[in-house]
């Protein structure tokens, strides 16, 4: 992945540029804010108080991130609600197609959803001024229960190994579904797409480093469903 000298001059003055990043703060407000109430919704199907209140800190931290996010589009002078709201649709078409049948399904795909939106953010960070990627990074950076939810989906499988294939088959949906929706968001944006590709004073990708891109999330998902041990 490419990155920028982090003494590169901020282009946010640039409309084109500006508007791009006030997208992409939006996206991520939203999906945050998104996560947030899934995860409250999940922790009603939990098995034990424990795990109720495991995935409800994992909610919370995700409201954390929404706040930070919120509060930069409220210095950017936006409104940051009307800013989210233009992203409802990808998300929920999203959650639609990948609704939960279980507290599990709903740990996996919150372990393996939040990496795959991770990693996607963090290649686009790459291309950001120095105080956008700083942000992007910080709300990026977990939510600090990564190994609750390794211990609880190992320890399900122990107990009913036929639990392995349907989670697997659950991790494959989620990793479809996501990159689709993330190839759809780089498609419809075109101010989110100028500033990945570049083209304001700022170098980006070419459609090869995109591909490449996607192939690097591909292969990072891999990796979170072996820790899950949902490895292929």
């Amino acid at each position: 992945m490419a990155s920028k000298d982090s003494s590169t001059p901020s282009t946010i003055d640039d409309p084109t540029y500006r508007k791009g990043v006030v997208e992409l703060l939006g996206l991520l407000a939203y999906g945050e804010i998104s996560a947030c109430e899934r995860l409250a919704e999940d922790a009603k199907m939990a098995p034990d108080l424990k795990t109720k209140v495991e995935i409800a800190a994992m909610a919370t931290a995700e409201f954390g991130h929404f706040e930070k996010l919120r509060d930069r589009l409220v210095e950017l002078g936006e409104d940051p609600y009307a800013t989210m709201q233009q992203f409802s649709a990808i998300f929920e078409r999203f959650h639609k197609q990948t609704s939960p049948s279980d507290w599990l399904e709903g740990l996996v795909k919150a372990y393996v959803g939040d990496g795959l939106a991770a990693d996607f953010y963090r290649e686009i960070a790459a291309y950001l001024d120095a105080d956008t990627r700083a942000l992007v990074l910080d709300t990026l950076s977990g939510t600090g229960h990564s190994e609750f939810v390794i211990d609880a989906v190992r320890g399900a499988i122990d107990r009913d190994h036929r639990v392995g294939g349907r989670l697997a088959l659950w991790g494959r949906r989620l990793m479809g579904e996501a990159l689709s929706q993330a190839q759809m968001v780089v498609a419809e944006r075109d101010a989110l797409t100028t500033v990945l590709v570049g083209g304001v004073d700022h170098p980006g990708m070419d459609l090869a480093a995109i591909g490449r891109m996607f192939t690097r999330l591909t292969e990072a998902h891999a990796a979170r469903m072996e820790k899950l041990g949902l490895a292929a």
